[in-house]
């Protein structure tokens, strides 16, 4: 297991690890929204990734790197939905348990799959002291090992290969960008970015309603959000110790978004590209329309992280 950053080398058998149990993603573009953006954008589709979000890729990662005598017990996490689903498929391709401990109120619909691959899930408040509390009440119990949703060296560079994958697949990118709400996925596209293209100008976007990535990097130490009223459900973590020692680094700057601008981003994807994606994966191209002075001309590359969407319940 790994206990620094991870190295290219760790990122490289990272991907070799979990080549067969997750999806080269596409690449997709539109040029009616790089129009409208005034940039060109290339769209990384992970909504099309195994359980429909990225988090199949840290997940696959942490748990495979567990030998098999130690995964008897299982393993456990807190989710609000999508690295829930990715912990619960991975145990399962693992030929081990999982138990997923999901806030009330979490989409059904992530619910359900979580179940559907298997796992077994505990309800808690909606609050991170009970999502924590709860899942190590959990591993007390059954002995499982936990997957931390991101404060995790493998989670890192599980996550970080998809950055790899669209950096390899798009000659001459000037820019980044993903969203950041624990930071796993942030993080691990800057440690890869700098490793393989240390020109390029790295961003995440952030909900102004949870903007503790922002508040964080502007005061040079960890501050927690305050609230988690977001549409942006898979944002609402606060970003993790080991996420903000690697962002601080390397981003260039978080840009925020506004709750109408997420939902705007949102269905012009649905609309113009015609694929299914959830609130949080919106919130790069919304920082993107917010901000069209930063991309203005360039070629950016735009990680969508997961279509896992309640259907009964869209914003628009």
């Amino acid at each position: 297991m790994l206990t620094s950053p991870p190295s290219f080398s760790d990122i490289k058998r990272a991907h070799q690890r979990i080549s067969q149990y997750i999806y080269n993603t596409p690449v997709m573009t539109s040029a009616n929204l790089d129009e409208l953006a005034g940039c060109h954008m290339f769209f990384k589709c992970e909504n099309f990734q195994k359980v429909g979000a990225f988090k199949m890729r840290g997940a696959s990662n942490a748990i495979f790197s567990y030998r098999p005598e130690e995964r008897v017990n299982g393993f456990a996490c807190h989710s609000s939905g999508n690295h829930g689903q990715a912990v619960a498929l991975a145990a399962k391709l693992a030929g081990s348990k999982a138990y997923v401990v999901m806030p009330k109120g979490a989409p059904k619909v992530k619910v359900d799959a979580v179940k559907g691959y298997g796992a077994e899930v505990i309800e808690c408040e909606p609050t991170e002291d009970s999502r924590e509390s709860t899942c190590n009440e959990v591993i007390e119990k059954t002995g499982a090992m936990l997957i931390h949703p991101f404060n995790d060296y493998n989670i890192i560079a599980g996550q970080a290969t998809a950055a790899k994958e669209l950096i390899e697949e798009v000659e001459n990118l000037d820019a980044l960008i993903a969203p950041v709400g624990g930071g796993g996925l942030a993080s691990g596209m800057s440690l890869v970015a700098h490793y393989l293209n240390p020109n390029l100008e790295l961003y995440v976007g952030e909900p102004e309603e949870v903007d503790d990535c922002y508040q964080s990097l502007k005061s040079g130490k960890l501050i927690a959000n305050k609230t988690a009223n977001t549409i942006a459900d898979g944002l609402k973590a606060s970003i993790g110790p080991k996420n903000f020692e690697i962002l601080s680094e390397h981003i260039k700057e978080v840009l925020l978004v506004s709750e109408e601008e997420i939902i705007r981003a949102m269905k012009l994807i649905w609309e113009r590209m015609k694929i299914v994606i959830e609130p949080s994966c919106a919130v790069p191209f919304a920082a993107i329309l917010r901000n069209p002075k930063v991309f203005e001309g360039k070629r950016v590359g735009v990680i969508l992280t997961g279509g896992n969407v309640d259907l009964t319940k869209l914003p628009f």
